[in-house]
């Protein structure tokens, strides 16, 4: 075949792959989460700490305005949309993103959690999905904190981020199996303490409710008293507590001592969910409802729970 012909092939096949995405992304843009959502406030933070978060989001901006081919740029800016709970903004940062890089999985992965925040499930599956093949035979990379931990040191990846975030968008629209084979493939590259505790917690919960009582403890296994947690302290004690190490009641009883937070909520979903699958249906439906009595709305925990009352009716 002519050397030439093939080229001009192989830029017209790239070509519509692009108008592909990018039709795919304005037909996801035209799904608009609900006026609740969307006018619901954020979870409060101290006027101090917003007066950072806004200063930080005026420096997104101007980053942008002066780089404005640079997809790093435009993924702060939506990040820094959302932190401040402008989750329809930051959507409309990451679509913008996506039409000009669709070949670059990190605005899926960034749209994708802020559809999730949205309970927009579906359109947040199809973004992951979308983010899983782009990173396929790709070398994973650290994904830096917006929200730096207290060592200031980033515990989670790109790979680590896109397959965790599928395995709850499956776990809450009760797609079990397809949950289990995204959090095995999550557990693959969870390379440090933290990112293990979290993939083995919903791993193990995704089990527990597949009724693979057998499976589950070996997700354990790894777990052990004294481990280094920077920040998923919630998840470490949640399989403690499924390893026997702590009891539901104390552990439920130290956590409503605690203030409301999203690391609270997420204790207080697995001893829910625990009970759940222990039989002990009231119990759970009592912390469930408790739960979404609060303000904490965009946690996992809080979302997991709405989804399961309105499951269990």
């Amino acid at each position: 075949m002519n050397h030439s012909l093939l080229i001009t092939i192989l830029l017209v096949a790239l070509t519509i792959s692009a108008l592909v995405l990018a039709t795919e992304t304005g037909n996801t843009q035209n799904k608009k989460p609900s006026a609740e959502l969307v006018d619901r406030p954020a979870p409060q933070v101290s006027a101090e700490t917003r007066k950072e978060m806004e200063v930080r989001l005026d420096e997104a901006r101007r980053r942008l305005e002066a780089k404005p081919n640079d997809p790093g740029a435009r993924i702060w800016l939506g990040r820094r949309l959302a932190y401040l709970g402008r989750f329809s903004e930051a959507i409309e940062v990451y679509s913008e993103g996506i039409m000009k890089f669709p070949w670059d999985a990190r605005f899926y992965r960034h749209r994708g959690h802020r559809y999730i925040t949205l309970r927009k499930f579906d359109l947040a599956i199809d973004d992951f999905e979308k983010a899983a093949k782009l990173i396929k035979g790709k070398p994973d990379e650290i994904e830096p904190d917006g929200q730096p931990n207290v060592r200031n040191i980033p515990t989670g990846t790109l790979h680590f981020n896109i397959w965790y975030h599928l395995g709850l968008s499956y776990y809450l629209t009760g797609q079990n199996q397809r949950a289990l084979n995204s959090y095995r493939d999550c557990l693959k590259v969870s390379k440090n303490p933290d990112s293990l505790v979290a993939t083995s917690h919903w791993l193990y919960m995704t089990l527990r409710r597949m009724n693979r009582a057998r499976a589950a403890p070996q997700v354990l296994e790894p777990i052990r008293e004294g481990m280094e947690i920077i920040e998923n302290d919630g998840y470490y004690r949640l399989l403690l507590m499924y390893k026997g190490t702590v009891s539901p009641e104390n552990l439920l009883a130290e956590t409503l001592k605690q203030a409301g937070s999203a690391g609270s909520n997420s204790i207080l979903y697995g001893i829910g969910n625990w009970y759940l699958y222990n039989g002990r249906r009231d119990e759970a439906l009592k912390i469930f409802r408790q739960m979404v009595s609060g303000d904490h709305w965009t946690s996992f925990g809080y979302i997991a729970a709405e989804a399961d009352l309105k499951r269990l009716g």
